[in-house]
């Protein structure tokens, strides 16, 4: 059989990247859960009409059939392309059940039928945060959400070297409302191509603004001046009032942008900036809305974003309003592992090989590792018996720190970085806290 090609798209990590992945996605959900969030899990699917009602993503579904499906199957379903969709039908099937304001936290693939590129994946790994609740959200949530996502970040870069990030704000009650003050009809076909800024300049906005909707000149350079304005404190409002435009939804998104922004200001001074070039695609979001980059790979685009939606949920009588936020797992960390800059010390957890003398003494070896897994400490004993040079070898290319000789007779542990050799007891021996468990960083 001819090696199979990989399919481009579906990212698949070598055993050290997903050492990686994982250390990546402990610190997440270790984070999200201290700041009181839940966690749910999701089917992969959804009826296809429910995955197409929102923005445009029609494009981007796999849609599911079964291969021996009878004629007159009336379910068409689909991969879920985010887990927002999901998680509004989850909420609905599960409101009696539920205690809101409700906070979850979701961490699972999803798939996009999109053309693969660098940060661009048919098949990824997204982490969710949402607060939703019934009938009313108050806003301060609006202002807790980005903390929590700052929060993540900062231990991620502290404890594991990612690289910094700048988060990014805006509120679409603030860009509807000065498109509404400038009498444009449609807002959200507007945002939509002020979303394009960063990929294709600002002069290139305003020709798809005055082309392809219609806009004058004097419209479209007013909304190009509005996203080119961005402040890391509440002097945003000051520069959008100095554009004369007048709106009372341009009010209120003001007022709910400049609170954000007093409160991010004290809580993490610096590391929030309004950005009114921010608009995010997807048609559900009707507040704040967020944006992530990497600092020094900005060329990857957002790698992080969410916001406040009123009415993704609703059974006709009550409406869940929330407010959430979604880490690209993927596509913060292919990058980082694919070019080497964030690294594991070893491809295995294993911290020490247990060397088997002969076959005989395999059951000996085997009670030794036993008793060093019961203290937490991840053993392998050697897959046969053979000469000790031999074994050292195999435990060098798997990175192994150690090997344990003698099984029960005897007993020493050697570490084959430096050459000590020490003898030991299975009952009392640790490894130094450094290689416990491999170490995950930025490359030397």
């Amino acid at each position: 059989m001819p090696r199979p090609k990989p399919l481009s798209g579906f990212p698949e990590f070598l055993p050290a990247g997903r050492i990686v992945e994982n250390r990546v996605l402990d610190v997440v959900r270790t984070t999200f859960e201290l700041h009181g969030f839940a966690p749910i899990e999701t089917r992969a699917v959804e009826p296809l009409d429910q995955l197409a009602r929102k923005g445009e993503i029609e494009k981007e579904i796999y849609v599911v059939r079964r291969l021996h499906a009878e004629a007159g199957d009336a379910d068409e379903l689909g991969l879920h392309f985010d887990l927002t969709v999901p998680f509004a039908r989850y909420v609905l099937e599960n409101s009696g059940h539920l205690a809101f304001p409700f906070r979850r936290y979701q961490i699972q693939k999803v798939w996009r039928g999109e053309r693969p590129q660098e940060g661009r994946y048919r098949e990824f790994t997204q982490a969710d945060i949402d607060i939703v609740g019934q009938g009313a959200l108050a806003a301060h949530h609006d202002v807790e959400i980005p903390l929590v996502a700052l929060d993540v970040f900062e231990t991620l870069r502290r404890d594991l070297g990612l690289p910094p990030v700048s988060l990014r704000v805006n509120n679409r009650k603030l860009s509807e409302g000065f498109y509404r003050g400038l009498g444009i009809e449609d807002p959200a076909a507007v945002l939509q191509r002020v979303d394009k800024y960063d990929k294709i300049g600002p002069d290139a906005v305003v020709e798809l603004l005055t082309g392809e909707l219609g806009l004058t000149a004097a419209q479209a350079r007013a909304c190009v001046e509005l996203a080119g304005i961005a402040t890391e404190d509440e002097s945003v409002v000051d520069r959008v009032r100095a554009l004369g435009v007048q709106h009372e939804l341009l009010d209120q998104g003001l007022d709910e942008l400049a609170g954000l922004m007093r409160v991010a200001g004290r809580q993490a001074p610096g590391r929030v900036v309004a950005d009114l070039r921010i608009a995010r695609g997807l048609d559900y979001y009707t507040g704040t809305v967020y944006e992530t980059f990497l600092v020094g790979s900005e060329k990857l685009g957002s790698v992080a974003s969410g916001g406040r939606y009123d009415s993704l949920a609703s059974d006709g009588k009550v409406t869940f309003p929330g407010v959430g936020y979604s880490f690209g797992i993927t596509r913060i960390l292919a990058p980082l592992i694919g070019r080497g800059r964030l690294v594991a010390s070893r491809s295995v957890p294993s911290a020490v090989l247990v060397a088997v003398d002969d076959e005989e003494s395999r059951e000996r070896a085997i009670a030794v590792a036993g008793a060093l897994r019961a203290r937490g400490i991840a053993v392998e004993v050697a897959p046969k018996a053979d000469k000790f040079g031999r074994q050292i070898r195999y435990a060098e290319r798997r990175g192994i720190p150690f090997v344990w000789f003698g099984a029960g007779y005897d007993d020493s542990v050697k570490d084959i970085r430096s050459g000590d050799q020490q003898p030991a007891s299975p009952d009392t021996w640790e490894p130094p806290a450094a290689d416990l468990v491999p170490v995950v960083g930025p490359a030397d």
